[in-house]
């Protein structure tokens, strides 16, 4: 059962990384761990912005973002919401490493190399 009460973020900008990528990746860590429900409801770009000091357009292009990353999801009029991840992940997951496997063979790597590859973004990712 979805809970309809508003939702509270906690999203702190700092002078790291650009203000729409901070967003971005908070939402998108609140939402995988549990912290934002699955269906929960999220503010208005606008509203967020305002909450957060931040133009419009900034919070705009992490929403953007989210929902090509498949995190959040626009029900037009009715708003933003965390989107299911599970096995809709999974086979985006599965079509990028296929993608990234049929690229890897034409520019002649080998299954180590491509793989240590991965390994490394893999790394670089998780540790940002």
């Amino acid at each position: 059962m979805r809970d309809n009460r508003p939702v509270t973020l906690k999203i702190h900008i700092d002078e790291g990384a650009a203000p729409y990528e901070q967003v971005r990746a908070q939402i998108a860590e609140q939402a995988r761990s549990g912290a934002l429900p699955v269906g929960y409801r999220l503010p208005t770009v606008r509203g967020l912005a305002e909450s957060l000091g931040l133009a419009a357009n900034t919070v705009a292009k992490a929403y953007r973002a989210l929902e090509t990353d498949g995190v959040i999801e626009t029900r037009g009029r009715n708003g933003t919401f965390v989107a299911a991840s599970g096995p809709a992940a999974q086979r985006e997951a599965a079509a990028a490493a296929g993608a990234y496997a049929e690229r890897a063979l034409r520019l002649g790597l080998t299954e180590e190399e491509a793989s240590a590859a991965v390994r490394e973004a893999l790394r670089a990712a998780y540790q940002a």
